[in-house]
């Protein structure tokens, strides 16, 4: 027999604390920007939006140090949220010891999609290189201050023709490394955003686009 909850739906519903207080700030908060000069330097075009689109393999991907890569003494392993979203192996396929580590990049894009939390690629990335429609990537820089991270990339337009820049993802890839000297690597997407306004990266100009994630009390 089920006995009824002692307190009503109406009581339950004042002890109910509402999230939208008006002094209330989010604790996480992350943003998208975009700086584009021309050929000589100048900075022509500011761009910032607030990053809304975080996906299931950021939280997956978050989870690794909270869960740890394994169930327990008993369970060796790899917890569920580790093998059903990010498609992680639950045991290592050799008797080799193995590490685990990751790292993030920023793609962009010239085309536009829904967001959905399983969303694993852009809609048209723009690869790297010196080609029509190509932009030349740099290296990734990661940094901090206080409870901020800034992820940030800068690309170069080398071509006679701007670049139309639609769709930006912050990107992560797992490594799995044994001992023998393999390693096996899983790429994922971990948010993907559209601009509100494409950002146009002229001829011979570059542009630096930058991912910020802030953490508040």
């Amino acid at each position: 027999m089920v006995t009824p909850d002692l307190a009503s739906e109406e009581d339950i519903a004042k002890l109910i604390i509402p999230d939208d207080l008006p002094d209330e700030q989010p604790t996480f908060k992350a943003y998208i920007e975009a700086k584009v000069y021309d050929n000589e330097g100048h900075l022509i075009h500011y761009h910032r939006q607030p990053m809304r689109s975080l996906t299931q393999y950021f939280l997956a991907l978050m989870a690794i140090p909270i869960i740890g890569t394994y169930q327990g003494a008993s369970i060796d392993q790899a917890p569920g949220i580790l093998t059903s979203v990010l498609g992680l192996p639950s045991q290592q396929n050799t008797t080799e010891s193995a590490n685990i580590s990751w790292d993030w990049a920023i793609q962009l894009g010239s085309g536009t999609q829904a967001f959905s939390l399983t969303l694993t690629g852009l809609a048209a990335p723009i690869s790297n290189g010196t080609g029509a429609g190509e932009l030349s990537y740099g290296p990734l820089s990661v940094s901090y201050a206080g409870s901020t991270i800034f992820v940030s990339i800068q690309v170069t337009n080398t071509t006679s023709s701007a670049i139309s820049v639609t769709e930006i993802g912050l990107t992560g890839t797992i490594y799995i490394q044994y001992n023998n000297g393999s390693i096996n690597t899983y790429s994922f997407l971990l948010s993907y955003d559209t601009f509100s306004t494409a950002i146009s990266v002229p001829a011979l100009g570059m542009a630096v686009f930058q991912i910020t994630l802030s953490f508040t009390g």
